[in-house]
């Protein structure tokens, strides 16, 4: 048991450093997604039929093709020769579409979560009763003050279910970016792998630690649930069904 122990010392360094990167993957990527799905759920329950067409086909692109496919279309498609010669062409510098392993990671795993998220908040807007919208506007207020203050803050507190989901999923998919050489927490255990030849020991330590972290989000996600439920909507639910 003590060689186990002592190995334990020898790798948490370097296992350290890759769950901080896994951990500023998932919390970047998840803020991305954010910023990105909102917007995205506002156009497609309140924007013009054009602004919904394409807000409706980058949720579609995004949640109907793998995350790796993305990934590697982001950081080697765009390094194309035809395109960074086209970007030229035009006057861009050719290094604009080379993009580093983290800045790739960054942009495939929030312009993912943000295609997820905004259907997570689309289903939130339009959860909230339009009778309430109604009421808004025969009050006086625009259409945008009536979603800034009535719709979106009740939304916002409904979507905290699927949303703690997609933060917990989002710490297990940042293992694929490894594949673009990415330090992450996978991607130092398959370096310790490779020179150790060790994955019947490495594999469950870092499960165990891709699951304490997870676990750690459920329940701080099932506090913040509970600390912002919206009075009565349980009972709504219940009467409904």
């Amino acid at each position: 048991m003590s060689w186990l122990i002592d190995f334990w010392h020898m790798i948490w360094p370097h296992l350290g450093r890759g769950l901080l990167v896994t951990l500023k993957l998932s919390g970047g990527a998840l803020l991305i997604g954010f910023l990105l799905g909102l917007p995205t759920a506002l156009i497609r329950v309140y924007g013009s039929p054009w602004a919904k067409r394409l807000a409706t086909l980058y949720v579609d692109v995004f949640r109907g093709t793998p995350l790796l496919v993305q990934l590697f279309f982001i950081y080697y498609g765009l390094a194309d020769p035809h395109l960074t010669t086209l970007a030229e062409s035009i006057g861009l510098p050719p290094s604009l579409l080379v993009l580093p392993p983290m800045t790739a990671a960054y942009a495939a795993l929030g312009l993912n979560s943000g295609a997820y998220q905004a259907e997570y908040f689309r289903g939130a807007i339009q959860a909230v009763s339009g009778g309430q919208m109604m009421a808004a506007r025969a009050l006086g207020m625009s259409r945008w003050q009536a979603i800034r203050h009535i719709v979106l803050p009740q939304a916002l507190r409904i979507a905290i279910p699927p949303w703690s989901n997609e933060a917990a999923y989002l710490v297990k998919y940042t293992s694929v970016v490894y594949i673009i050489a990415v330090p992450d927490l996978f991607g130092e255990a398959r370096r310790i792998m490779s020179v150790h030849y060790n994955q019947m020991i490495m594999l469950p330590f870092v499960g165990f630690i891709y699951l304490l972290m997870v676990l750690f989000i459920t329940w701080v996600m099932g506090k913040v649930e509970a600390a912002l439920r919206i009075p009565g909507l349980e009972m709504e639910e219940q009467e409904r069904f």
